[in-house]
């Protein structure tokens, strides 16, 4: 099989910042959608008709997410049948004309429920997309990498949905800054959604200049490609793995969202702390925390993928709770103190450090190359999508329960879902997930005879 070796070091930059840059652009697009939720629900829902309240709920806080395993069924299938590298891009385009036309579609008062029916099916493009991009990314990186530095160069990969977080509070701050409230609340809103169509179109000219990965060239010559990855990856002994492997997802991702996408929606729907400034605290700590992942990743390289993305998930439950409860009172309108609010969201993000650095190497290394685009994309999609994309509803929701019902520490309860994933999902990785950082991608069948010595 082809060997890392002949990557060279300057080729091998490239394939990580093309990547890199897609990834961002393809987060950006995704979670532009989020941040101006609340616009959205006021320009395409009429809360008063059932219909469009029902399709208001779920479009904006629950289909981007859910269906997000599907795209890495469909776009999982076309990366191990037909490439990586094509894959990729087909993934990028789509997202990218899906979250431009949210810019441009007219709102409920123009068009009544139609908005509503509109603005629900860009949202499952997006997530459709968003589903086979980064199986195809995380793959296309790892397939140029020697197998010692994966965790290096993967957690450079791993940054790009947090810099995606960045740069869409970035442009959010910057529009809304220039153009002042009520233009930003009248039309405005609609510039982050039409900025996409550049952003992608660099994207997509980065990465056509790109090859298909050393390996799957080499499989693909051999004639050694997979003609059904569906029934080789769930239909066979591999399925164990993809259990094993959404296990360990959903525990980094239950605490991926927490650390990030929690604290705005604690600051801004909790604490009401205005949009503005809860937006420059996230993106600052972002910002001060985001190099974690490159340093767990690189750490992973040393000492192992499973001892810190499991330090990751035990260091996050025992430690939310008086967290949050510092966020509360630093991030709260009347006791403002930025500085340490960000300080915390930092912490916070450092668990999302260790436990999302070195996942990208760890998945990798965990399936074999005939099906791996499939293999990684699902458990990370089911992960991340499920168990960490419903955390901002479930926990608001309960904390609005809880106050509701009269709760002294409605902090608690809103946490209980936060804390309890992670909880479990260690405890059960402890006994399943393998280390995989000796585990060689380049050496044909070496991955399913590690299994065998293993099963042994």
């Amino acid at each position: 099989m082809a060997r890392a070796s002949k990557v060279p070091l300057k080729e091998l930059r490239r394939v990580v910042i093309a990547a890199s840059v897609g990834n961002i652009i393809e987060w950006y697009d995704f979670y532009i959608f989020g941040s101006l939720a609340a616009i959205l629900a006021v320009k395409f829902f009429e809360k008063g008709h059932p219909v469009a309240a029902f399709l208001s709920t779920v479009a904006i806080f629950s289909v981007g997410f859910l269906i997000r395993p599907l795209g890495a069924f469909v776009f999982g299938w076309l990366g191990d049948r037909v490439g990586r590298k094509y894959t990729f891009i087909v993934t990028l385009t789509g997202m990218g004309l899906a979250t431009a036309l949210i810019g441009f579609v007219p709102t409920y008062q123009s068009i009544g429920l139609a908005a509503a029916f509109i603005l629900f099916a860009l949202r499952l493009i997006q997530g459709l997309c968003l589903g086979g991009e980064y199986g195809g990314a995380i793959t296309y990186v790892a397939e140029h990498i020697e197998d010692e530095h994966r965790g290096y160069y993967t957690g450079w990969l791993q940054t790009s949905p947090t810099l995606g977080i960045v740069v869409s509070l970035g442009v959010i701050i910057g529009i809304r800054s220039y153009l002042g409230f009520d233009a930003f609340q009248d039309w405005g809103w609609r510039l982050p959604f039409i900025i996409s169509l550049l952003l992608v179109a660099i994207a997509i000219w980065i990465r056509l200049s790109l090859g298909e990965t050393p390996i799957f060239q080499d499989m693909k010559a051999r004639g050694r490609t997979t003609t059904n990855p569906w029934r080789e990856a769930f239909m066979s002994a591999n399925f164990k793995y993809v259990v094993i492997a959404s296990v360990v997802v959903l525990g980094q991702g239950c605490v991926w969202y927490s650390g990030q996408f929690w604290a705005l929606f604690y600051l801004q729907s909790v604490k009401k702390l205005d949009v503005l400034t809860s937006s420059w605290i996230i993106a600052l700590a972002l910002l001060i925390a985001t190099p974690t992942l490159i340093f767990w990743g690189w750490l992973s390289d040393k000492i192992g993928r499973k001892p810190i993305i499991l330090g990751g998930m035990a260091l996050a439950a025992l430690t939310y709770y008086p967290l949050y409860s510092a966020l509360g009172v630093y991030g709260d309108p009347k006791t403002l103190n930025i500085t340490m609010a960000v300080i915390i969201v930092a912490i916070l993000v450092n668990y999302v450090g260790m436990t999302y650095g070195p996942i990208g190497a760890f998945l990798a290394e965990f399936f074999p190359g005939r099906i791996r685009y499939t293999s990684v994309s699902v458990p990370y999609h089911i992960g991340n999508g499920w168990g960490g994309g419903l955390v901002p509803i479930v926990t608001t929701a309960a904390y609005a329960k809880a106050v509701e019902a009269g709760s002294s520490n409605p902090l608690f309860w809103a946490l209980l879902y936060p804390i309890g994933i992670p909880t479990i999902m260690f405890l059960i990785s402890v006994f399943t997930m393998p280390e995989t950082r000796k585990h060689s991608i380049w050496e044909e069948g070496a991955i399913e005879a590690t299994r065998a010595k293993a099963k042994a």
